[in-house]
């Protein structure tokens, strides 16, 4: 009978690093966003494309290190799934900011106002 302490999992000090590795590099990308934010270091709008670029790294960092997908032949399907899930939000992501921007621009207050002809009636 073997004793519970001796047995270890083949991968487990492997899954341990990840999980530390994409825990730290998750800290470090949000502080460094947060530290962005707070002390004003750049322009609004390269503030704005730096945290973009932030973001997408950290969800690089999450998809390898926390959910194990890599490009390996027997992730493929993950990585296919994943690929199309990450397409399906930034259609949905840019869609919806496509469609408010384009409201925005049509509510103006400055835009002359839009009547019909009493003829039309």
């Amino acid at each position: 009978m073997a004793d519970r302490r001796t047995q270890h999992l083949p991968g487990a000090a492997a899954s341990l690093r990840h999980y530390a590795r994409g825990f730290l590099l998750s800290v470090i990308l949000t502080g460094a966003a947060f530290a962005l934010v707070m002390t004003h270091a750049l322009p609004r709008e390269a503030t704005i494309f730096v945290i973009f670029v932030l973001a997408a790294v950290q969800v690089v960092v999450h998809i390898a290190d926390f959910l194990h997908v890599d490009t390996s032949l027997e992730q493929r399907w993950n990585l296919f799934a994943t690929l199309f899930a990450l397409l399906v939000v930034g259609i949905l992501v840019g869609g919806s900011i496509w469609i408010m921007f384009s409201a925005h621009e049509r509510m103006r207050p400055d835009m002359p106002a839009m009547t019909m002809p009493p003829e039309s009636f």
